[in-house]
């Protein structure tokens, strides 16, 4: 197989009109990719098949990056993407310029219409990087529109845009399956992230800790959510070169964590100047 980089909606579409009938896929990605988007597009194949269409977009959301965030600074790789890609089963990779996705001056204007994500924007990651959530909900209608697939892959690691896309797509009635798939890691279990290149070596040994904490707070969640909360805030707290931002349980819908049941639990910290979040699935209570 060999993958096509297309840059525009229309050069998507006239590719598109060559299998007209075929199954469409999209992971959507910003780049830099790594074996975690490997394994999205890995699954999308065996999603649509060999007679489906793969599409993976490859764009740096302007958008989604709250003023002093590190967009400028955030690493783009399109070469390599496009070999990951390949390499994973893709047919297409789309890679649009800020002004094909926003129009003239490539991001919002003082009328654009965006998407509003509601309450749960302004929680955990919203909380931390206001206005996050408009840019990402934005862009994916955008490119929901653009590609046109019929079912759409993103990951669990940022779990809170799972919950908010799958909203988004109930609420807006859009005609796209979103798929959830389970987060890659590395082998100290560093949930794969485009930001771990971002640490040194030290600080990424530090890192491997936020797994370990996830782990504590689900062996503790039989207590239930405040054992949870306490057993993984404690792990986290011995390293002072961790700065918690949150640590937090909740129902799979991000709602109010039960006293017993299926659970989700977050975190976010600082590691060096680099922003790292995480969760994991547990149950609480016996």
């Amino acid at each position: 197989m060999t993958t096509t980089l297309v840059h525009t909606g229309a050069d998507l579409r006239a590719a598109y009109a060559t299998r007209p009938t075929a199954t469409r896929a999209v992971v959507m990605t910003m780049g830099a990719l790594h074996e975690g988007h490997a394994s999205l597009i890995r699954d999308a194949r065996a999603r649509v098949g060999s007679e489906g269409l793969v599409v993976v977009t490859d764009f740096v959301n302007p958008t989604q990056f709250a003023q002093g965030e590190d967009f400028e600074a955030y690493p783009r790789t399109l070469d390599d993407d496009v070999r990951i890609a390949d390499a994973a089963g893709a047919d297409l990779v789309l890679a649009p310029s800020a002004t094909e996705v926003y129009g003239d001056g490539g991001g919002f204007r003082p009328d654009s219409v965006t998407v509003d994500p509601g309450p749960l924007g302004d929680i955990l990651e919203g909380a931390s990087r206001p206005g996050h959530f408009r840019g990402v909900l934005t862009v994916v209608a955008k490119l929901l529109g653009i590609t046109a697939p019929d079912v759409a892959l993103f990951g669990e690691k940022d779990y809170q845009q799972l919950v908010l896309i799958r909203r988004m797509v109930a609420d807006l009635s859009m005609t796209v399956d979103v798929i959830g798939v389970e987060t890659v890691r590395e082998d100290d279990g560093l949930a794969m992230s485009s930001r771990n290149r971002y640490l040194s070596p030290q600080e990424r040994a530090t890192a491997a800790v936020i797994p370990l904490a996830l782990a504590a707070a689900a062996a503790a969640g039989i207590d239930g959510p405040e054992a949870a909360i306490a057993a993984g805030v404690a792990i986290l707290q011995e390293d002072p070169a961790i700065e918690l931002d949150y640590l937090v349980v909740t129902d799979p819908a991000l709602g109010p964590a039960p006293t017993a049941g299926e659970s989700r639990i977050l975190v976010a910290a600082l590691v060096g100047s680099t922003r790292l979040i995480d969760n994991r699935p547990a149950r609480m209570g016996a």
